[in-house]
């Protein structure tokens, strides 16, 4: 199964692509999609749609994943986050492709085992996890943990069944 992780921003959103066969996990491909501070609002959206919609047209991942909004201290910065994520869960759901969202909380934990980490601690585990991959910043790191986070809910949801 390939599944694709997004941590959604305004300014930056990083996404990254794996391959999960039972409980094996390999890195594709991630990178982040930037959009112009300088442009408006919408047409920053429709960049972020566009590239988004390319993304998914190549790798034609079979699953989603996206993080939720975390609230800012600025009432502002939540909002564009906000709607950041909304046209993510949508570039993703236009594909017909099931999207499950997590909280970085559960994100952390799925992928260092406690949900306090820190970025540094989650950076590092992402790498002994996908060995060899190139990541592209911070924010395609997050997403690939999005997608193992994913990966390993889709691995419980199965064993459950299974044991049923």
């Amino acid at each position: 199964m390939i599944i694709i992780g997004l941590d959604p921003g305004l300014g930056c959103t990083g996404w990254g692509v794996i391959r999960a066969e039972g409980n094996r996990l390999s890195h594709i491909a991630n990178g982040q999609v930037r959009t112009d501070p300088k442009a408006e609002l919408p047409e920053r959206l429709v960049k972020l749609d566009a590239a988004l919609g390319q993304l998914i047209a190549e790798y034609r991942p079979d699953a989603g994943a996206v993080e939720e909004v975390f609230v800012n201290e600025n009432p502002q910065s939540t909002l564009k986050l906000g709607q950041a994520r909304g046209v993510v869960l949508l570039a993703a759901a236009k594909s017909g492709m099931s999207v499950g969202e997590y909280a970085p909380t559960l994100v952390k934990k799925a992928v260092v085992g406690t949900g306090g980490a820190d970025k540094a601690q989650v950076h590092a585990m992402i790498a002994r996890l996908l060995p060899g991959a190139k990541i592209a910043g911070a924010d395609a790191a997050d997403a690939l943990a999005v997608a193992i986070t994913h990966a390993h809910h889709l691995a419980s949801a199965r064993a459950l069944r299974g044991a049923a």
